[in-house]
């Protein structure tokens, strides 16, 4: 009991506002997805769709910069073309051709593989897209 009481502590404790924590802000948090397309958890999606998107809350770097991750070698789309972002820079594309009645999972970024980043160089936070075709 007398643990439980101390963990419960301890996890209060971290809540409580630090007198050297900075503020919080948008441009010193990381860049999260904000929109995918399809949606994570879409169980219908149109086999024909020729693009996965993800939108992100900043401007993203945008040469090159990018970490889709394969989740298993299976449930990761045929590629059909190269990655690219939009004019908006938050927006990165991913050419595809998808299979009717498949489930797809991707991680965008990942613990290891993190080169989705913003212009100040913080990584986005790691964000699995899943989702189903129609058959």
């Amino acid at each position: 009991m007398r643990g439980t009481s101390v963990a419960m502590f301890l996890a209060l404790l971290c809540l409580l506002p630090s007198a050297h924590a900075q503020p919080v802000a948008v441009e010193s948090l990381p860049p999260v997805v904000v929109r995918a397309v399809p949606q994570s958890g879409d169980l219908a999606v149109d086999p024909t769709l020729k693009e996965i998107s993800v939108t992100f809350s900043k401007d993203m770097t945008t040469v090159e910069m990018w970490s889709w991750v394969v989740v298993t070698p299976d449930s990761f789309p045929k590629l059909a073309g190269k990655p690219h972002y939009l004019g908006d820079r938050r927006t990165c594309v991913l050419p595809v051709k998808l299979e009717p009645g498949k489930t797809y999972a991707i991680w965008v970024n990942s613990a290891r593989y993190d080169n989705f980043r913003d212009q100040g160089n913080r990584p986005a936070v790691p964000y699995l897209l899943v989702f189903r075709t129609r058959a």
